[in-house]
Formats: C-alpha cells, sequence, structure tokens
C-alpha cells in the first residue's frame, strides 16, 4: 500500500463519511457544504445549489471556526460536508478541518459525480471560489 494510501484510510477512519442522500439531507437541515473542486470541474460539470466554493488552498482558513478569516455563518457544531469530483480528496480535506475545532466535518462518499449520478439537485457552473 503507498504512503497516500495510508494516509487516504487514516483520514477516512475518522469521519463518518457520507452518501449523496443523506447529504442531500443534510443539506436541507441547513449543513454547510464546501466545494473544493477546481473551477474547471464546476464550470463543466455543474455545481449543488447552496454549495460554497472554496479552493483548497484557502480551506483551513475559511472554515477555522475562530479564525479572523472563516466564512461566516458556522461555528464548530456546524455540519460541514467537503466533496471534490470523486471522494478523494475530500477525505483529506475533511480530516484537516475536522483538526481545526469543526466536530461534524465530513466528506461525501463519491464526490460531486455521485452526488449527479443520484439524480440530486444541481445548476449551472462557473460560480467563482470564496478568495
Amino acid at each position: 500500500m503507498s504512503a497516500i494510501d495510508d494516509q487516504l484510510a487514516q483520514a477516512r477512519s475518522t469521519l463518518d463519511r457520507l452518501d449523496p442522500a443523506d447529504a442531500d439531507r443534510l443539506r436541507q437541515d441547513g449543513a454547510l457544504l464546501i466545494d473544493i473542486r477546481p473551477f474547471a470541474n464546476r464550470a463543466e460539470e455543474g455545481e449543488i445549489p447552496g454549495a460554497i466554493p472554496v479552493e483548497r488552498i484557502h480551506l483551513e482558513w475559511r472554515l477555522d471556526p475562530h479564525g479572523d478569516h472563516r466564512l461566516p455563518g458556522f461555528t464548530e457544531d456546524t455540519t460541514v460536508i467537503v466533496f471534490c469530483n470523486e471522494g478523494y480528496a475530500s477525505s483529506l480535506a475533511a480530516r484537516d478541518v475536522k483538526r481545526l475545532g469543526l466536530h461534524n466535518a465530513t466528506d461525501l462518499i463519491g464526490g460531486f459525480r455521485a452526488w449527479n449520478d443520484a439524480g440530486l439537485p444541481t445548476r449551472p457552473g462557473g460560480t467563482p471560489a470564496v478568495p
């Protein structure tokens, strides 16, 4: 097993990962969805309504619940669901933001593509990421 495979397995062992249906239910209940996909993927494939695009390089600063550069409207108790294209990078990202004190941080199994394949709501993409 490669080092990244080990890191991925370890990260996932700390998360209660969500399938698309469960993530959609939590989205409707007010969970914060964070889209870490590159702009090109969002523009080409679409976006989940209400998801906030945050480039991976800014993620920890925007999701530090006590940081000066955090997104508005969430606390350390907010459910935060990170997603990428297929659910790999998001597992590592969710682990990292969970370490910041977001106790309910997790990721979407299969990423945006699984969400889309499940027929859940999407909209045309191209929203710029939060700077």
